[in-house]
């Protein structure tokens, strides 16, 4: 009697546990397809999340609901790729980034079947998991593609993402891209991402939200590849085109619209230059304010002649300069020691030279101010740095320290693609400088320039009386933003530190006045 109730309990357990054996392979199975593969197991027979195509009455119901109305809207705009021929019924297309598949849709709704798009959740069978900068799919897979509601724009590896387009769309392929970007500097940056391609077609469309009536569709062709880069100075880093950079930077017209909308220079030589140049850098029309600068690839920051970091980084750049929420890399050009250690606990790219034309020691004047003569020894701090001279005319109250071509490094640092704002208050050394740029080409990498001229101002002590500080002329220096203008360089008059001592003092003798109390405070001894 004993066996026959044992039997029946030895056969449960034998089940039981083949039970269990069969779910931990499909458990295990199914971790590593989403875990390796991505999501995409249409290599494994019978067994498959993303298929590679779709039948379209498959469709109705697969989507997350999110209305008609978007389906409806990219119905029409396809219907007018196709009526224009770069979309066809024999496509094989690709949405990237697609949140809720209604493009997918309204593509297949078109009659272009073979549509799929990417986005990093998957929804099968409409849409793959994959990244805009990791596709999952071979080279010339597609020939079409489509990024639709501003995806490049909010992209934040804009560069790959364009390199992903490129590997996967055929060559003579379409892009599509939807920006509510519309001013001409953004296109011209669009176009220099994408270097591989031809722009086609930039148009004003209706947009599908009343918020937006009209956007941008952009509209490049893959060139076919003839196994020469389209750039003499590209590889697979940075792109410059150095030969075009030598001959002189290119000025388009909305270059010249975009100066022309620039604060106007100082024509005549200020009798106070404190209180004009701090009049005239509160009219300052920043490019970042003016344009987009979305379709870049990094967005940099150079602080020649840096000095302290509240002098002009702390202070002024990252608080007053408008960023567009972009993450600004930061490099501050430095010779003094007295100020190293500061940008090391601020995280700021540090340089400790002075930049120069040619990378050799340097030989600079002393100009210390009061409150530093008593660190010199102590911190060897060297003051506020005058002009360069030669080791051989070596004499009086000298430093020297290691100067670097700056030119050279800024074109190693920076391409074409990238937005570069550069600072520079380099005590005179600005009229050795600016012709280096100019001469290798590299000012053409600078967006916007943001310039101190040093002349021989007017003394505040002895009237009538010249500093014999610099032996520039206040006309040169006007000439030296004139043509730099001329030469398509979006360049301010700068003297921000002499902006906020003046603003400083008016500030406090303001309140002075409004505050009659306050003399009481300073009264006391």
């Amino acid at each position: 009697m004993e066996m026959f109730t044992l039997r029946p309990n030895f056969l449960g357990n034998i089940l039981v546990r083949l039970v269990s054996f069969v779910v931990l392979v499909f458990l295990a199975r199914f971790a590593y397809i989403f875990t390796v593969k991505g999501g995409k197991s249409c290599n494994f027979g019978d067994f498959c999340f993303s298929p590679e195509s779709l039948n379209p009455n498959s469709i109705s119901g697969e989507l997350p609901d999110s209305g008609t109305g978007l389906r409806n809207y990219y119905y029409s705009v396809f219907q007018d790729l196709i009526a224009d021929g770069f979309l066809s019924p024999n496509s094989k297309c690709l949405c990237i980034e697609t949140l809720t598949g209604q493009d997918v849709a309204a593509l297949i709704d078109v009659g272009v079947v073979d549509s799929i798009g990417i986005f990093n959740k998957s929804s099968p069978p409409v849409i793959r998991y994959g990244y805009p900068t990791r596709q999952p799919f071979d080279e010339n897979t597609f020939d079409f593609e489509f990024a639709g509601d501003g995806v490049l724009e909010k992209s934040t590896k804009p560069v790959e993402f364009a390199k992903e387009v490129s590997r996967t769309l055929k060559p003579g392929g379409f892009f599509v891209i939807h920006t509510i970007t519309k001013d001409k500097y953004s296109l011209d940056s669009l176009i220099q991402l994408l270097d591989f391609f031809k722009l086609i077609r930039s148009r004003e469309i209706d947009g599908f939200d009343t918020w937006q009536p009209l956007i941008r569709e952009v509209i490049f062709e893959k060139v076919k590849v003839t196994g020469l880069e389209p750039m003499a100075g590209c590889n697979k880093n940075r792109c410059i085109d150095f030969e075009k950079m030598s001959n002189g930077c290119v000025i388009s017209g909305y270059k010249r619209e975009l100066i022309r909308k620039l604060e106007p220079l100082i024509e005549e030589e200020p009798i106070k230059p404190w209180i004009t140049l701090k009049r005239n850098f509160r009219n300052v029309k920043y490019l970042s304010s003016i344009v987009d600068i979305s379709f870049k690839n990094r967005y940099i920051y150079v602080d020649v002649g840096a000095r302290s970091y509240s002098s002009s980084i702390g202070s002024w750049f990252n608080k007053q300069y408008p960023k567009q929420n972009k993450k600004f890399e930061v490099y501050a050009i430095e010779a003094d020691r007295e100020f190293h250690d500061e940008y090391r606990k601020k995280g700021v790219n540090l340089l400790p030279y002075a930049a120069w034309l040619r990378n050799e020691t340097l030989f600079f004047e002393i100009s210390r101010e009061p409150s530093r003569r008593k660190n010199v020894e102590k911190g060897r701090g060297m003051g506020r740095v005058q002009s360069a001279q030669s080791s051989l005319n070596f004499v009086g109250n000298l430093d020297k320290i290691k100067g670097f071509d700056f030119a050279l490094w800024l074109m190693s640092l920076a391409e074409e693609r990238d937005y570069l704002v550069v600072k520079m208050d380099v005590e005179g050394t600005e009229f050795h400088l600016i012709p280096r740029l100019i001469e290798t080409g590299a000012i053409c990498l600078i967006d916007e320039l943001f310039l101190e001229c040093h002349y021989n101002r007017w003394q505040r002590c002895c009237p009538g009386k010249r500093s014999p500080k610099y032996d520039k002329t206040y006309a040169e220096c006007l000439e030296l933003f004139s043509s730099l203008r001329e030469r398509g360089v979006l360049v301010h008059q700068w003297c921000f530190l002499s902006f906020l001592f003046s603003l400083a003092l008016y500030n406090h003798f303001s309140n002075l006045l409004a505050n009659p109390s306050l003399f009481l405070r300073f009264s006391v001894v």
